[in-house]
This record gives structure tokens, C-alpha cells and sequence, in this order.
């Protein structure tokens, strides 16, 4: 195994090509624990080399994805407070000049080549192989007998060229500080490409030169790099870098042993539509002629606003796969971040709960599994759960204010100062996360006369044999309308007397045909609850249009 360096350097390398995986996330943040928690330099690094997958608005989409998560970084892209740094440029599609010196060197020293197999050619080869059953290996014998002459005559004449690089035919040793040391048998790599060929460098090329300049000492990535490691090393040796230490991080899996996917959203939607058997989107949603070739193509994907639209259309609920649909979804990024931080490792003992802080100062990779871990999303909601729960309510209610005003702006609008409030106020024990006001109080910020009830909860609630849910609606309709004291605690006492008498005391009797009058449906806040923040006039002819509808 290499040495520990004196000086820490880690980075995250992402492309940016989205929102961040949470896979990423936990990625980020082991990088940033491990270089933090000893005093060492964590950077961000833009791999945006591939220009069909890369956009500046998908970088700034997850940096904000990074610093809500609380991962800020010593040197990178400046971006709110974060970065800078004289090892820059931090994007790789700014470092070309430098990578060129690089190519010149390998190809003057014999150790990299030009070739010229067009696709069709090289699609002939992969054929070729699969139909001996062999497995395809580019030897390059062709393209390295070409004499200098004619491949300057070719670049001259502009003919399409990759740069590819000349491997060692010998073993490969690759030494991990998680998985341990693993060899690659000689022949194993061929002569992979390092430039493509509009001019670009491939991952593999860009990495290992920039790791090498920026002082990379520790690479920790997902296990599904492993293998890359080969093609690094061998360039390390031909360019005559050092080698830093790598670790490989275990994949994060769903429950039922899937790679947690983008295209777990995508399985969903398509799982509905066919239930449904539609042939088109509803209305308002996604475009159709998008909708038509989406439903073609199994392959591909909706963007995150069609995918959205189409999900509230059909009443679905997508999973979180990003840091943003997490965000989106209420959990607080402190809760993230410690149920991340456990898919993968263990801090000891029964330890489960810790923040950043602790993070940064325990990590470390002996206690870093080998084998993939298993994102148990009732576990984390049962974290964030427990954090809501012990939050003081001050500062529980700004942080409702503040999800609110950011992804149901009309809600707050529709809302007032003191219905908000209580809302909080009867919400905060049984809220799992910040969107779950929102999402089961929407009938405030219906009109009193446009509110719909569902009809499975009028049969069940307010139909039946007498006295039913109706004939209770009518009898408290009364009572109510003489209440001169629309507090909570005036409405259970307006109303306690004719539970005791007409309910028997259980006060589910008359809570469910109010809630089905007020509401809609039969989840609400505290039943007492949902009439103070309602108000005595919506609530009175919220019951009366019940009762009229359903006589």
C-alpha cells in the first residue's frame, strides 16, 4: 500500500450533466470529511470534457445541491463564498492546452499513437469478435505501422483521429486501501483512446493529469471505477506521476438489491401510464408529440419538469433519486447527510446519529464496507421524523416558511399569517418532513364553495344507517353556529357535551364527518385544530354545502 502523504488532498470530479446523484452526495461528502478531518484541502472539479452531457445549468444545479447539503470546498469554481484557487481552471474543457502537452509528450516517446478506424470500422472488429465468442481487445497493430509520413499527411488532411495509448502487455496492480489489492492480468487493457477525436480528452486522460497537478493525494470514488484504476495507473507510469492512494466507496442500492437509478422515476411513470392504458398525456403536462415518442423509446427519459407535471397529473409520487428531489421532498439536509454518511459506513458501536462535525473528525476508510449498501428510505424518514419532532418550534416554523415560499409560493399566498402559524402548531408531531403541511392542508387554500369530497369517504363517513355521519353533521352544524369562542379550547368545550351524549365519548364519531365536511377527505390536522384555523365562517358553510350535497 502507498504512504499517507503529509498533506490531504481530496476532490469530487463530477459531470455535469444534472442534479447530484445521491450516490454522488455521499461521495462528496466522504471526500470532504476525510480531507477536513485532517486539515487537508478538499476540491471540486468539473469534469465537463464530454460536451453532449455537459451544461453550465446543470453545473450551477448541483454546486447548489453541494452547498445545501453543507459540502463546501477549499478550491474550485467560485461560487457563493466557495473556491477559487491557483490550480484552476477547475473546468476540464478550460485545461485543453494543458492536456495537449501531455499528448505531445506520450506520442513523441512512442508511448501513445494516432489511429483513424472510422466507426463502421471498428464496429466491424467488435462484430468480428462476437462471432468467435472472443471478447474484443483493439491491438493497434495497424494504426502503429502507419509511418510518421502518412499519419501527418492524414492530419493534414483532416481526416477524424483519436489518440490512443500504447499499453504495457504486462500485469497491472492495483492497491485500494477498501477492497485491497487486485491484479489485472496482462492483455486485460487494451490500447484504450485518451483524445477523442473532436479534440477532447477522455476521462481517463484528464483525470490522471489533473490529479497529478491539482496534488491529488487520495482518490475516493464509487466501486464502479475500480477497473478504471488500470488505465490510470499505466498513464501515471508513462507520464511519470506518482500514484495516490485510492479507495473504492460501495455502491448504494435500493431495497430490493436494484442500483439506485434516474431511471427509477421513469419505471414509475411508465408503470402508471400503462396501468391506465393511456395513449396520451392529460392535459397540461407534457407536450404530446413527447409524450408520443417517449412511450416509443424505453430508453429514454422525460426532463424533471415533464416528469413532475405528469406525476401530480396521475397522482403518483416519483422517488427521490437527487439531492434536489430530497430537497423538494422536506428532509432536512443535516438528516441527509448523517443517513448518507451510514449507507457505507459505520461509525462503531450503536452509534446513528451524529452531524457534520462528528463526521469529519471519526471518518476514516478501515471502517468502509466492501459490499453495496441498501438506501432504506423508512429508516431515513424515520430520521428526519425524529429531527422535526425535537426541533424547538420557532425555528421549526422558519424552516416551513422557508421550503414553503421556495416550492408552494401559492400556498403561502393563499394563507394567512395566523392560519399558517397554527398550522405549524398542530403539524410539527406528526410532520415526517417539511413538505408534509403542504401536501395534506391544501383544502385551506381552496374556496369555501369550490371544495370537492371524495366520494369513497362521503360512502363510508357520512352514509349509513342512523344516526350517521350526516345526521351528526347537521346536529353539530347547530351547536357550532352558537359558538362564540372559535379558540380550540372554546370548540371542544362547545362541543364535549354532545360527544359524551351522542357519540358515546369517542370523539372519532364526530371528528371523521367533519373532516369530510371541511376538508374533502379524512386527513387533516386535529379535528378541533382544523375548525380554529378554518374559521367560523368557512367552516359553517363548508358544513352546510356538505350537508346539501349528500341529503
Amino acid at each position: 500500500m502507498n504512504s499517507t502523504p503529509n498533506k490531504i488532498v481530496t476532490r469530487f470530479a463530477p459531470s455535469p450533466s444534472g442534479h447530484l446523484h445521491v450516490g454522488g452526495a455521499r461521495t462528496a461528502l466522504f471526500c470532504w470529511a476525510f480531507a477536513k478531518g485532517r486539515g487537508g484541502t478538499f476540491i471540486l472539479r468539473i469534469e465537463d470534457t464530454d460536451q453532449k452531457r455537459s451544461s453550465d445549468a446543470a453545473s450551477i444545479g448541483f454546486v447548489k445541491d453541494l452547498l445545501w447539503l453543507g459540502i463546501d470546498w477549499d478550491e474550485g469554481p467560485v461560487f457563493e463564498g466557495c473556491g477559487g484557487g491557483d490550480r484552476g481552471p477547475y473546468f476540464q474543457a478550460q485545461r485543453l492546452e494543458t492536456y495537449q502537452k501531455y499528448f505531445d509528450l506520450l506520442i513523441a516517446s512512442g508511448k501513445a499513437y494516432y489511429a483513424f478506424e472510422t466507426t463502421e470500422e471498428l464496429a466491424a472488429f467488435r462484430d468480428g469478435a462476437k462471432a468467435e465468442n472472443k471478447p474484443f481487445r483493439y491491438t493497434g497493430e495497424a494504426a502503429r505501422s502507419l509511418s510518421a509520413e502518412k499519419v501527418t499527411e492524414f492530419l493534414a488532411a483532416g481526416k477524424p483521429a483519436v489518440i490512443r495509448f500504447h499499453t504495457p502487455q504486462t500485469p497491472i496492480t492495483i492497491c485500494d486501501e477498501i477492497l485491497g489489492e487486485a491484479i489485472i492480468p496482462a492483455g486485460e487493457t487494451d490500447d484504450f483512446v485518451i483524445r477523442k477525436a473532436d479534440g477532447f480528452p477522455t476521462y481517463h486522460f484528464a483525470v490522471v493529469v489533473d490529479d497529478e497537478l491539482m496534488g491529488v493525494t487520495h482518490v475516493l470514488r464509487a466501486q464502479e471505477h475500480f477497473n478504471n484504476s488500470a488505465k490510470h495507473i499505466v498513464l501515471q507510469d508513462a507520464l511519470g506521476f506518482r500514484r495516490p492512494i485510492y479507495g473504492h466507496l460501495p455502491l448504494i442500492f435500493n431495497p430490493d438489491g436494484s442500483k439506485m437509478s434516474k431511471r427509477d422515476k421513469d419505471k414509475v411513470l411508465r408503470k402508471a401510464i400503462a396501468e391506465r392504458g393511456m395513449t396520451a398525456p392529460p392535459a397540461n403536462t407534457v407536450d404530446p408529440t413527447l409524450f408520443s415518442a417517449w412511450i416509443k423509446d424505453k430508453n429514454t427519459q422525460l426532463d424533471l419538469a415533464s416528469a413532475g407535471a405528469l406525476a401530480s397529473a396521475l397522482g403518483v409520487i416519483l422517488p427521490e433519486i437527487n439531492v434536489d428531489d430530497f430537497r423538494r421532498s422536506g428532509y432536512l439536509p443535516e438528516v441527509l447527510c448523517n443517513f448518507l454518511s451510514l449507507n457505507g459506513w459505520s461509525p462503531g458501536g450503536d452509534l446513528e446519529k451524529f452531524d457534520r462535525e462528528f463526521l469529519k473528525s471519526h471518518f476514516d476508510l478501515p471502517r468502509v464496507v466492501k459490499t453495496p449498501a441498501k438506501f432504506d428510505r423508512s429508516k431515513l424518514l424515520a430520521f428526519n421524523l425524529h429531527a422535526l419532532q425535537a426541533m424547538p418550534r420557532e425555528e421549526f416554523v422558519t424552516k416551513v416558511a422557508e421550503h414553503g415560499r421556495t416550492f408552494h409560493p401559492e400556498f403561502m399566498a393563499r394563507v394567512t399569517h395566523v392560519q399558517f402559524r397554527s398550522l405549524c402548531d398542530a403539524s410539527q408531531e406528526r410532520s415526517k418532513t417539511l413538505d408534509d403541511l403542504f401536501r395534506t392542508n391544501g383544502f385551506i387554500t381552496v374556496a369555501d364553495d369550490a371544495l370537492e369530497w371524495d366520494a369513497k369517504a362521503v360512502k363510508k363517513v357520512l352514509q349509513g344507517t342512523a344516526p350517521n355521519g350526516q345526521d351528526h353533521l347537521k346536529a353539530l352544524n347547530k351547536i357550532l353556529s352558537q359558538c362564540d369562542d372559535w379558540s380550540v379550547q372554546g370548540l371542544e368545550k362547545a362541543i364535549k357535551t354532545y360527544i359524551d351524549v351522542e357519540a358515546g365519548g369517542n370523539l372519532g364519531v364526530i371528528a371523521q364527518p367533519l373532516r369530510v365536511a371541511l376538508c374533502g377527505g379524512t386527513v387533516s390536522p386535529p379535528i378541533f385544530d382544523t375548525l380554529a384555523i378554518l374559521g367560523k365562517a368557512s367552516s359553517i358553510k363548508r358544513i352546510e354545502r356538505c350537508v346539501a350535497a349528500h341529503a
